[in-house]
């Protein structure tokens, strides 16, 4: 009896071993721990493809999410301090994808199997260099599945660097050629490619950002050649790129909150700088993402209390009203539902708006995507609802609720490239009410079989 228990016990201490030592190496493998739950309210059949607390985030949402063969979504978890994960969508196995560490934004190809990153210097980097690195999924997950893991050079690539003085953001934006890679830059590089008489943007709104001037550049994911593309004279958000048209560039003047002039389209040779959808200064335009060859989901505000006339009364009004974000009264006159605001999708080659709804009441839409056979729309609120449009008949339904207000993030939803699915990431298993997992929300079959 008393050997049986030495060796289960050096069993177990061997299994502890193994699970130390390969936890840091790409490839490592964890269990599924997928679950189906009923939303009470709904009824929707929601997919939890991670169910512990790891403090699970899905990419932002305007970007890739799931790899070319559809198999896999890739996210960011702290199961591996620092660290990327992939989920299979039918087993629910989680591998590790990156070693070493990752940085910012993580690019996801459509058209091949791999995955883009920044590594920024270690300290006792002499040269200073960002590190573009390229991750061949397939091989990876091949050798994962039969146990014939090799070290990290053999699934990872150092494309290309950038030196410091470009103070390249962690941002990156895989064009649709998947031989680019676009990213903003810094104050002082941006300067260099502004003619001398530009007006320089100062800080707008209360959080102190928004100055600029901000540029964009591209690295070669090939060849590690890099290129500048423009410079505008206020601060550079997020950069996305169309997924099906090579060279277009969209990006956002970020403030942190409403924006003389949110959203913006450049094109990769530098030509075509424009606004994507010229704003009015008590229009609210945030968080747009392209969501087809041509077309952009963008979300007008509707989230402030209707003022009076008076500035006092307007500012007694915006500056009591809620505590989620943007009430503060040095935004300005905007975000009210005083004019016409909600999910709107702006034509790339016509320049037409169309908004496609709103919630009757709330905050409105946040967080907006739509699938690329333009059927359909989606958009999360404050409260972390996530609704369904039908873009043909303009009905809309509440999808799925009771993802927890608290949590560390929010909803986020994107489309699947098929449009027969959306990705989001919810609180609605953890007991802290924080802790975020990976959830998928299959469209409803009545919904998918109109068309």
């Amino acid at each position: 009896m008393r050997a049986t228990k030495i060796k289960m016990l050096l069993l177990l201490f061997t299994l502890m071993l193994t699970v130390f030592t390969s936890n840091g190496q790409i490839g490592s493998r964890f269990p599924s721990e997928k679950k189906i739950v009923k939303d009470p309210v709904t009824g929707v059949e929601l997919i939890f493809l991670t169910s512990t607390a790891a403090d699970d985030s899905k990419i932002y949402p305007t970007h890739n999410q799931w790899t070319s063969d559809g198999k896999w979504l890739i996210f960011r978890s702290d199961r591996v301090k620092g660290e990327a994960m992939a989920v299979n969508e039918k087993t629910g196995d989680i591998v590790q994808v990156t070693e070493g560490g990752f940085s910012g934004t993580l690019g996801v190809a459509r058209k091949s199997m791999r995955l883009f990153y920044w590594r920024k210097p270690v300290e006792d980097d002499k040269n200073e260099l960002q590190k573009l690195i390229e991750v061949d999924l397939q091989k990876l997950f091949t050798h994962s599945e039969n146990g014939n893991l090799k070290p990290a050079e053999n699934y990872q690539r150092i494309c290309g660097s950038i030196p410091k003085e470009m103070q390249a953001s962690t941002e990156l934006a895989l064009d649709a050629n998947e031989e680019w890679i676009y990213f903003s830059v810094g104050k002082e590089k941006a300067a260099q490619y502004l003619p001398e008489d530009t007006k320089i943007e100062k800080n707008f709104g209360p959080r102190n950002m928004g100055a600029g001037p901000g540029g964009i550049a591209a690295i070669n994911v090939n060849t590690g050649e890099t290129k500048y593309i423009v410079s505008v004279p206020f601060q550079v958000g997020h950069v996305q790129s169309n997924f099906w048209k090579s060279g277009e560039i969209i990006f956002c003047w970020e403030t942190g909150g409403k924006s003389p002039q949110r959203t913006w389209l450049v094109n990769a040779d530098g030509s075509g700088l424009r606004p994507l959808y010229p704003e009015s200064k008590y229009e609210w335009v945030t968080h747009e993402a392209v969501i087809g060859p041509d077309e952009v989901a963008i979300a007008i505000m509707g989230h402030r209390a209707i003022p009076n006339s008076s500035i006092t009364e307007y500012k007694e009004a915006t500056g009591v009203y809620g505590a989620n974000p943007g009430q503060e009264s040095e935004w300005g006159p905007c975000g009210t539902r005083e004019k016409p605001t909600g999910l709107g999708i702006v034509n790339l080659r016509t320049r037409e708006m169309l908004i496609v709804g709103q919630t009757l009441k709330g905050s409105g839409f946040w967080h907006v995507s739509g699938s690329s056979d333009g059927r359909f729309a989606t958009g999360d609120d404050f409260d972390r609802n996530l609704y369904l449009i039908d873009r043909k008949t303009r009905e809309m339904i509440l999808l799925s609720t009771g993802h927890k207000s608290s949590a560390k993030d929010h909803v986020h939803p994107t489309f699947s490239p098929d449009g027969t699915k959306i990705q989001i990431q919810s609180a609605m298993l953890s007991e802290d009410n924080r802790s975020m997992n990976i959830c998928i929300v299959p469209l409803p079959k009545q919904w998918l079989n109109r068309y």
